[in-house]
């Protein structure tokens, strides 16, 4: 079977499937439904202490967390959501990785993170929702139940 060229990859990517565009990856801003003003605005992630809002004595979580791009606009990565946070406005040179970081710990510590936004339903074990990026956040998933399909009943054996 001869090999996929690179050009021929792109064009099965970018094929429809089903009626529908292929898309590989995911924004927030759709997972949300609208974008958050954090992402249009640097003065609202200046203040964000990045050492105060880690967790544990330990940054290497931190320091994995860089400035992207998704479809050409500056993004960091929500691995909560797994989907890409867009920034809509100018990042400084040199601040690129800081930024990004501040962004993502502002949508984190907001509760707009979708992934954060399901632990209220399908968190297995006890957690603070808004992660240990929120000193003092609810605790979920002490009473999770595996959802039941109303008149499903497993097959016997089971």
């Amino acid at each position: 079977m001869p090999e996929t060229t690179p050009d021929e990859a792109a064009a099965i990517a970018k094929a429809p499937l089903s009626g529908t565009t292929r898309r590989i990856e995911i924004d927030a801003e759709e997972l949300a439904g609208r974008s958050f003003p954090y992402q249009h605005d640097i003065s609202l992630v200046e203040d964000v202490d990045l050492m105060a809002a880690t967790p544990g004595p330990d940054l290497n979580w931190l320091e994995d967390v860089e400035l992207l791009s998704e479809d050409g606009v500056p993004a960091v990565f929500d691995r909560y959501s797994n989907s890409f946070l867009k920034i809509h406005f100018p990042i400084p040179a040199g601040r690129e990785d800081e930024i990004a970081r501040k962004v993502l710990i502002a949508h984190l510590q907001s509760g707009n993170s979708y992934g954060i936004q399901l632990k209220r339903r399908h968190a297995k074990f006890p957690q603070p929702e808004l992660g240990p990026w929120v000193e003092g956040s609810e605790t979920v998933g002490e009473h999770w139940q595996p959802p039941r399909l109303e008149g499903w009943e497993a097959p016997t054996g089971h």
